[in-house]
């Protein structure tokens, strides 16, 4: 039978198609009307821009840094051994520009509170005549200012870039009675560091009395241990003339000391993890605004950034920072890090002494070089005494529960994780998070769950949260079917915030592009509420608002999709969106993500440079 033109048209397609499949391996399945060609998506992107927007444009032509190439398939096993180091981790190299440096003179604090005597009189740096300061102030931003709309007072007064909306023709800062009232005694923001307490820690005059009573312990045991072999040729007679010396040695008879001072479980602080949606806690990108943005969205844990133990104990006030909990957060714990018992234990007493919180994680699975060279994060899986000790002092200083995150191992095939679990529930953890990859594999390579699954077995009946590639609520539905007690979502929740909503309501939200612009202009006010109005806290939230589109970028929407849902590991083709604002976020030049920064918090500084922290290379 002869074949018709129709069927060799099929099979022509066909084979095209398949012959694309393969082409594109590593990226998202999109309709074929989106995907378009690099230089025509920047050239429709640049045709669209509005007048003074050209950063984008500037950017590719000064030849900074683009969006990263495609994945390349490496068969050659010789060849995988040796990554391109171009594009992967983070940009070490990167200008830190500081928010500083866009305001170097600001209006003194003394002419905003009602010109007060300023202290430092002639020696002052700051301005002290207004239209001095004015003249070269830069423009305002919009006629609407978040903080007066929604506290009645904007504190920042001539120095907000929305000055205009709460400011007399005679520079005098004006006031809405009602909502000042309504909030007054109102902490929006808690465990901000008292200043008596930051002075005491630089001048180490911070007592540690349960600390000291946990790591006099230790030093016995050591010592017991040297004359161990001295004890049992001792003579019993004068062991029983001296039964203070023998008191420290762990016995199963008489109390200890430590036995009776001890906190039992039952009267630490319960905390009930089960089932509940937790957003990791995330280093830069995961700061208060962020947290905000995913409560909004249905986040039932969330947990400050990973804070360094021995910055804490100096009073570092960035330190600090990163243990800040906004009134949403109902269930809210920090994350520290750290390599040694007695920094850890201290930092612990510190932090349950003086901030509110609902529990303390122990960051163990921290990959990067600066802090596993010095055994920490990753490292302290392979310490196991030093683990051990970690977690038993921290637990003896605490009221509230402990937590631990970790990894499968250090080595990408040698998993460790399943040897640790049991002994952590021996030293007295409440929760464990597990992290589906090794310390080798950082963000390569999926997630192992089948391991988690069995972790979790072993980890009954302490709870067990799953961590890794969770970006749709059939990820989260195949995840909960491997027995963890919890989800705890990274990634997934930089580039959609909204997959908790996803996964509570159990569907696929083809959100559209004013809706995700609605969100970073409810981050933008979050972020001028938390780090200011004036120009340097518009500079900083413009900062960490670029970090995030740096991840939100890798987002594609469901409508474009050819087949749903999309994989964390999938890269984005380049794509058409269905209106420009759709194709702008989709872009991975940080030009672009200028431009909607723009939108939101007006132009940036004539100095303004901004590189990633993160390189976007996470799919291989």
């Amino acid at each position: 039978m002869e074949k018709t033109d129709g069927e060799d048209l099929t099979k022509g397609s066909a084979e095209e198609a398949k012959g694309r499949e393969t082409t594109v391996k590593g990226e998202a399945s999109l309709k074929p009307e989106f995907i378009t060609t690099k230089d025509k998506f920047h050239e429709f992107l640049d045709s669209h821009s509005q007048n003074g927007c050209k950063t984008s444009v500037e950017s590719r032509n000064e030849g900074e840094e683009e969006e990263p190439e495609p994945k390349k398939l490496k068969p050659d096993p010789e060849e995988s051994r040796k990554p391109d180091k171009k594009h992967r981790g983070q940009n070490k190299s990167r200008p830190h520009t500081k928010p500083t440096t866009y305001e170097e003179k600001r209006l003194c604090l003394s002419v905003l509170q009602d010109n007060k005597e300023c202290r430092f009189g002639a020696k002052c740096f700051y301005y002290h005549d207004i239209g001095e300061y004015l003249a070269v102030k830069p423009a305002d931003i919009g006629d609407r200012c978040y903080i007066y709309e929604t506290f009645g007072k904007c504190p920042y007064s001539l120095t907000c870039r929305f000055a205009k909306t709460h400011t007399t023709p005679d520079f005098k800062n004006m006031e809405i009675a009602d909502l000042v009232k309504a909030n007054e005694g109102r902490t929006a923001v808690k465990n901000v560091l008292d200043k008596d307490l930051q002075f005491q820690l630089k001048k180490r005059q911070v007592k540690f009395e349960k600390s000291t009573e946990f790591l006099k312990t230790l030093d016995d045991d050591k010592n017991v241990d040297a004359s161990e072999d001295s004890l049992r040729v001792a003579n019993v007679a004068e062991a029983e003339a001296l039964p203070e010396k023998a008191a420290p040695v762990k016995t199963v008879g008489p109390l200890t000391d430590i036995d009776v001072v001890k906190l039992r479980a039952c009267e630490k602080k319960q905390v009930d993890f089960a089932d509940k949606l937790y957003l990791a806690p995330l280093t830069t990108c995961g700061n208060l605004p962020f947290r905000r943005v995913c409560k909004r969205f249905g986040a039932d844990i969330t947990c400050g950034e990973m804070a360094m133990c021995t910055n804490l104990l100096q009073g570092q006030q960035s330190e600090w920072a990163l243990l800040k909990r906004h009134e949403s957060e109902d269930l809210f714990g920090v994350q520290v890090e750290g390599c040694f018992p007695d920094t850890m234990t201290k930092c612990a007493e510190l932090i349950n002494n003086n901030t509110d919180v609902d529990f303390v994680d122990i960051n163990s699975g921290c990959p990067i070089d600066l802090v596993y060279k010095k055994g920490g994060g990753c490292g302290l899986m392979t310490r196991t005494k030093k683990f051990s000790q970690i977690i038993k002092g921290m637990n003896y200083v605490l009221d509230v529960p402990l937590t631990v995150k970790i990894r499968t191992g250090v080595q990408e095939k040698t998993n460790i994780a399943h040897k640790l679990i049991p002994e952590m529930k021996k030293w007295g953890v409440s929760m464990i998070t597990l992290h589906g990859r090794s310390r080798e594999q950082r963000y390569t390579k999926l997630a192992d769950w089948d391991y988690i699954s069995s972790c979790s077995k072993l980890a009954s009946p302490v709870p067990l949260f799953g961590n890794g590639d969770i970006l749709s609520y059939e990820d989260a539905m195949r995840a909960k079917e491997t027995g963890v007690s919890g989800i705890m979502i990274a990634r997934g929740a930089l580039i959609k915030p909204w997959i908790f909503t996803e996964i509570k309501e159990s569907r696929h939200w083809d959100i559209s592009s004013a809706e995700r612009l609605d969100i970073l202009r409810d981050f933008s006010n979050f972020g001028l509420e938390h780090w200011g109005s004036d120009t340097r806290g518009v500079e900083k939230t413009r900062s960490f608002l670029l970090e995030w589109l740096s991840f939100m970028c890798r987002y594609i929407p469901v409508g474009l999709l050819e087949r749903v849902p999309l994989k964390i590991n999938e890269r984005p083709p380049y794509y058409m969106g269905r209106d420009y604002l759709e194709t702008l976020m989709a872009s991975q030049n940080v030009g672009d993500w200028v431009r909607i920064s723009e939108m939101l918090l007006g132009p940036v500084p004539n100095n303004f440079n901004f590189l990633p922290k993160h390189k976007a290379n996470s799919y291989k």
